[in-house]
């Protein structure tokens, strides 16, 4: 009878133990997907590699170092500006067609905006490397977003002929930086799948 007594209250101690050393299980809020800037100034909230994995997403043919590179100059020359990276690179995925290029501006000339594409005669600015195409980029988004003066020498060959802080939001580039009367809705679509992507995951 003792032996019964003492198993029974061994058997009892152990699944008392087991239930309170039981960890809960703890699962992970979704990540917010945040709201889709306005203006052009600004901090971007998308890493590097989930803009790189953004992209590669899209056009699974491009070189993955090129575009972790091109993803991380980005981040970096938007960041010494003050601009918003994620309407930067996303303006840039809409102006490449997500670097397929085909149309006047081809992927030698490291312009990933369309700077001074106009036609056949000029198809547009060349630059020496890919950074100094993007710093490009920067400033000449710079110059419509504010009259801020450049942090970084200049790049830009048009910088000059812009208006400075002509258009400080994204919906004041459609009918400036492009005739098209959706641009900007075009642009703020790349943010949100690119949001989708980087925050829904």
């Amino acid at each position: 009878m003792r032996k019964v007594i003492l198993v029974s209250t061994l058997a009892v101690a152990v699944i008392f133990a087991s239930c309170t050393t039981r960890q809960k299980v703890v699962v992970p809020p979704k990540p917010i997907v945040p709201i889709i800037p306005e203006n052009i100034m600004g901090r971007g909230l998308v890493s590097a590699e989930q803009l790189s994995a953004f992209l590669l997403g899209v056009n699974q043919q491009m070189d993955t170092e090129f575009v972790e590179n091109l993803s991380r100059f980005y981040v970096e020359e938007a960041a010494a500006e003050g601009v918003n990276h994620d309407v930067a690179f996303s303006q840039m995925c809409l102006e490449t067609g997500f670097l397929r290029f085909g149309n006047l501006v081809t992927p030698d000339m490291n312009n990933f905006c369309g700077l001074g594409a106009i036609d056949a005669e000029h198809p547009g600015e060349r630059f020496s490397t890919p950074r100094i195409g993007v710093r490009a980029h920067i400033q000449h988004l710079k110059a419509y977003a504010t009259e801020e003066p450049l942090k970084q020498d200049l790049v830009d060959p048009r910088y000059k002929w812009v208006k400075k802080g002509i258009a400080p939001t994204i919906q004041g580039l459609t009918g400036k930086w492009a005739m098209d009367p959706d641009y900007d809705r075009k642009i703020n679509g790349v943010l949100t799948r690119l949001y989708d992507e980087a925050f829904e995951k």
